[in-house]
């Protein structure tokens, strides 16, 4: 299964990524993550237009894709701005759960945020991360999964 947490830069993706990780680890769960920040570096992608942006998205779909056939849960914290590149990983892999993730107000890295943010309509989960806390959070999170 892949988890995709998604959202505008600051959003909690990575931070809610690393609660469901401990979680996993003490479930003897065998999982991956792939941060979006960590592949850019990787990659030394600094194209934040809508080209780079589909292009990382693409990038890191592939790799959860294959991942996802040697590990029990794939963790993906990336901005996922656009519905073509949601769908770019749906069409490669069938278990794919997608938890938006969204804060009002500021937190940083604004100048990064995507002003063509595709609604998210095709979510499993909607979490408004500014009203609550990074252990609720992750508690709806793992009931999403854990199904």
């Amino acid at each position: 299964m892949i988890l995709v947490l998604f959202g505008q830069p600051h959003s909690g993706k990575s931070t809610l990524a690393k609660y469901l990780k401990a979680y996993l680890k003490d479930s003897n769960i065998v999982y991956s993550h792939v941060d979006g920040d960590e592949l850019r570096l990787l990659f030394k992608n600094k194209d934040y237009s809508k080209e780079g942006r589909i292009k990382n998205l693409q990038k890191a779909s592939d790799i959860a894709h294959y991942l996802s056939s040697v590990t029990q849960v794939v963790i993906l914290s990336l901005v996922y701005p656009y519905k073509e590149a949601r769908e770019y990983l749906n069409e490669l892999n069938s278990e794919v759960m997608w938890v938006y993730l969204h804060y009002q107000g500021e937190r940083g890295r604004e100048e990064y945020h995507v002003e063509d943010f595709d609604k998210p309509e095709d979510a499993d989960l909607v979490l408004d991360t500014s009203s609550e806390n990074e252990i609720v959070s992750a508690l709806k999170i793992l009931k999403l999964i854990t199904k």
